[in-house]
């Protein structure tokens, strides 16, 4: 075993490693333990990824205390679950030196080493979910996420988060509590909980025509408990609290990472556990595609009404994730193709777009109506030009990365019958609906003021890290959108590895 192989154990125990010692220290010194792990983190997911990408296989199990199975516990890593923890922890990293100075505000000083505490377990927890190979090891970090979340939105000053906090937790649990049990019932059928023993064993069950249905109830449960907290239409209604009154650090690793995590787990669990051919034949796919197209369109049309800005950003994050569903809805390599690339997209964009909105309520006394915040992106440039990357990325204008998807999702679309039609369709209203709201803010916070408001100049100097952060966000986006091809094929990699190596 080559010595890069420890590298994602070595990830999520520094990640719990950190958590502890941030104990021993106070607000600064805590912060720069995080950028710290984050850093690392970063570094050896961009190896691990490279050394899959120059493999033979392009994959690699990891048995922790090399004992097999039923004993051992595993940790797997092919080509996306290194790039996707890559992902989340350069978002991580950006959106809390961008929110540093708010936390600093909105965050009590006797909590700030709670605060990077919880960042680290975060952290400890989207890395095990993303390179996980047992399904109970899963829930075990799917629960720490969850506890973890509800602490960096508790962290902010009573009493609103309070509230988000425990409409979010409700939500929360009801979903955890339906992967449990579906995790449960799906040990009792089979008898096993790690991927490949579970993929084998699903196969030959559904084959003979044994267990069918309470597979098919299993299967259900662990889907829709995911889906739960991801935040699926009519699931969504936490969001709009949840990332309207955390911190913007929070806010953006919250719509930006965690939710994203918990999908990109259920794309794993599909691939290595339950099988293509098998998800689609228990119609499961169908549901899936119909709630996220009409979660496309209710979620657009709550933006539309929303008369505050975080309000009208969560939203529209319900909207976004309908697209990712409708992806994986249709089943197919292409769909899942788009849906990979609107994680990306999406979680790039949003979490820049709340530090932006952030930047942008500074100028005005933090207010986020849309009357008060008109010609505020003229009081904070960089706030501004933040804000107008991630809209243009939401609507889909070309050189930026949500371009990218909104092309797929309409490639995919085509030679499946019924299914085109509506695909195309939502896609058409839910662009123009994305347009309304979106393009609509943008001009509003570059046109004159009409509301006699005190308003505060930020300069670089007054914000520099804020600025940086942006700025980087943005480039990174630009980026994306600009040179996708790449990234279009690595995922075609990685979808290959993951549906070919059980």
């Amino acid at each position: 075993m080559q010595f890069i192989e420890n590298f994602p154990f070595f990830t999520i125990v520094l990640s719990l490693f950190c958590a502890v010692i941030c104990f021993a220290f106070r607000d600064n010194r805590a912060r720069f333990v995080c950028y710290g792990l984050l850093f690392a983190g970063a570094v050896m997911s961009a190896s691990v990824l490279a050394y899959n990408l120059t493999s033979e296989t392009g994959y690699f199990v990891y048995r922790m205390g090399h004992y097999d199975s039923p004993i051992g516990n595993e940790i797997a890593a092919g080509i996306l679950e290194p790039f996707f923890v890559l992902l989340f922890e350069v978002i991580m990293l950006l959106s809390l030196i961008g929110g540093s100075y708010r936390i600093k505000r909105d965050v009590p000083e006797s909590r700030h080493t709670f605060f990077c505490v919880m960042v680290c377990l975060t952290h400890a927890a989207l890395s095990a979910l993303c390179y996980t190979n047992d399904i109970f090891t899963a829930y075990v970090f799917v629960e720490i996420c969850t506890i973890a979340s509800c602490a960096l939105l508790m962290a902010r000053r009573p009493t609103r988060p309070l509230v988000a906090a425990t409409r979010y937790m409700v939500f929360s649990l009801i979903g955890s509590s339906l992967l449990l049990i579906g995790i449960v019932l799906l040990y009792s059928v089979t008898g096993q909980l790690l991927f490949p023993q579970l993929y084998s064993t699903i196969q030959t069950l559904w084959a003979t025509g044994e267990y069918t249905h309470p597979l098919t109830i299993a299967l259900g449960l662990i889907v829709s408990g995911l889906t739960i907290k991801s935040g699926l239409f009519p699931f969504h209604w936490w969001m709009r609290d949840t990332y309207a009154t955390a911190t913007p650090a929070a806010s953006g690793i919250l719509s930006g990472v965690i939710s994203k995590c918990y999908i990109f787990l259920l794309i794993k669990l599909i691939g290595r556990v339950i099988g293509r051919e098998i998800y689609m034949e228990s119609g499961i796919h169908t549901v899936l595609l119909i709630f996220g197209i009409v979660g496309m369109i209710f979620g657009s049309i709550a933006a539309i009404h929303a008369h505050n800005l975080n309000f009208m950003l969560a939203y529209s994050s319900a909207a976004q994730i309908g697209y990712i569903y409708m992806g994986l809805g249709l089943g197919t390599d292409a769909a899942l193709l788009a849906a990979l690339f609107q994680i990306v997209a999406h979680s790039l964009a949003k979490s820049m777009l709340f530090l932006s909105a952030m930047g942008l309520s500074d100028t005005v006394g933090r207010k986020q109506d849309f009357d008060t915040l008109r010609s505020s992106a003229h009081w904070n440039r960089f706030a501004g030009i933040g804000y107008a990357a991630g809209a243009l990325s939401m609507v889909g204008i070309p050189i930026f990365a949500g371009f990218v998807p909104k092309l797929l999702f309409s490639v995919s679309a085509f030679g499946h019958g019924w299914k085109t039609y509506v695909m195309l369709a939502a896609l058409a209203v839910s662009t123009i609906l994305n347009v309304v709201y979106f393009l609509r803010t943008l001009v509003n916070v570059y046109s004159p003021a009409l509301v006699t408001t005190e308003r505060r100049k930020i300069t670089f100097r007054m914000a520099s890290a804020f600025s940086i952060a942006v700025l980087l966000m943005a480039i990174i986006n630009v980026a994306v959108g600009l040179y996708a091809q790449p990234l279009i094929s690595l995922f075609e990699k990685g979808i290959y590895i993951f549906t070919s190596v059980h």
